[in-house]
């Protein structure tokens, strides 16, 4: 008997544990809109869960954040690994917090295949902009699929206008499609690019280039600076070669030294006139109004898939169907359509 109490007794001091450890939505949703760090990462932390408990929860904070949020100027920052981002992102940043600015940055990391894990170093190589009470760096995993990113990002982009940043900065991986989701998701696209480096040829073909709203060389600086300008210089020759943009936008490109923060300021009035443009044209919000639509589309999608694969009637069923189609006894067409009809019988 003395022994059920000391279990009973356990088990209640370890719920009230984790009841601590996890605020209520109503706190976490008042904390957030006081601007509070801390209790912004908690959330965030929710949202990028898998478990469905914290999905539910997350689902309610970010509802109730969008009747709080401020529509903060949305920008995506991509280029391949070594191009300088995380120091482009801490000058800007930096630039901005000067000026008054509340700064928000999400890195998305990409999340390994085999090991599932990510590196999450971004917040170390900004290590002034982490200082700035004015500012917030959050590094997230990618996780496994596309939607993952769309999906988390957009979610965390609530959350941070919830919280008085006016801007927020993205930066992608640079190295797979978390730029088209990325792109899909902001109000300005910048592709940041090297000099000397076989970029100038790749700079010529289509696809993240064609999505880019401006194209800023790096690195112009030392014994660079000339190549930095010829690079720029076949940059805007290639750019005429796209169609363009809807909104009738010609895509600027520039040159900067992050290391030396210049050319930083004429960056960023480049982004704000390229969003004053927009807003007197009505192009900006109805871009907005595309994205959540197709943020909707997107959310039944992975809601969808995730209650596919996590259904418990379902999941041993697909190991079956797996060695069948492996062994070309059934084809993966036929396989998926009796799978989902399972799926709509035992839902």
């Amino acid at each position: 008997m003395g022994n059920q109490k000391h279990t009973d007794a356990g088990q209640i001091s370890k719920l009230q544990r984790e009841r601590q450890r996890m605020p209520s939505v109503d706190v976490l949703v008042e904390g957030i809109i006081k601007g509070d760090s801390s209790t912004l990462g908690r959330a965030i932390t929710l949202v990028e869960s898998n478990r469905k408990d914290h999905l539910e929860k997350a689902n309610a904070i970010v509802q109730k954040c969008l009747s709080q949020k401020r529509d903060a100027i949305r920008i995506g920052i991509t280029g391949v690994p070594g191009v300088g981002k995380s120091t482009f992102i801490e000058a800007l940043g930096a630039q901005l917090n000067a000026q008054g600015n509340r700064v928000a940055v999400l890195a998305v990391d990409p999340t390994s295949t085999q090991s599932k894990g990510s590196i999450l170093g971004d917040k170390t190589r900004m290590d002034e902009l982490v200082k700035n009470p004015k500012a917030f760096i959050r590094p997230s995993p990618s996780g496994e699929t596309l939607g993952g990113v769309a999906r988390k990002t957009r979610e965390t982009i609530i959350l941070c206008e919830a919280a008085g940043y006016n801007i927020v900065l993205i930066e992608t991986v640079g190295v797979g499609q978390s730029e088209t989701a990325v792109h899909g998701m902001v109000d300005f696209f910048l592709l940041l690019k090297l000099s000397g480096a076989g970029d100038e040829l790749q700079g010529i073909k289509r696809g993240i280039v064609e999505m880019a709203d401006a194209l800023v060389v790096n690195k112009a600086d030392g014994d660079n600076i000339k190549k930095a300008a010829a690079a720029a210089g076949a940059f805007k020759r290639a750019l005429h070669l796209y169609p363009p943009k809807e909104n009738g936008w010609i895509p600027k490109v520039l040159t900067c030294s992050a290391t030396e923060n210049s050319g930083i300021d004429a960056i960023w009035e480049m982004i704000q006139g390229y969003i004053e443009q927009n807003k007197k044209s009505g192009y900006f919000l109805e871009k907005r109004k595309r994205q959540n639509r197709n943020w909707l589309y997107e959310s039944i999608e992975e809601r969808l898939k995730s209650e596919f694969f996590q259904n418990g009637n379902i999941a041993p069923e697909i190991e079956k169907f797996v060695t069948e189609v492996m062994a070309e006894t059934i084809s993966p067409f036929q396989a998926a359509a009796e799978l989902i009809g399972m799926f709509k019988n035992k839902s």
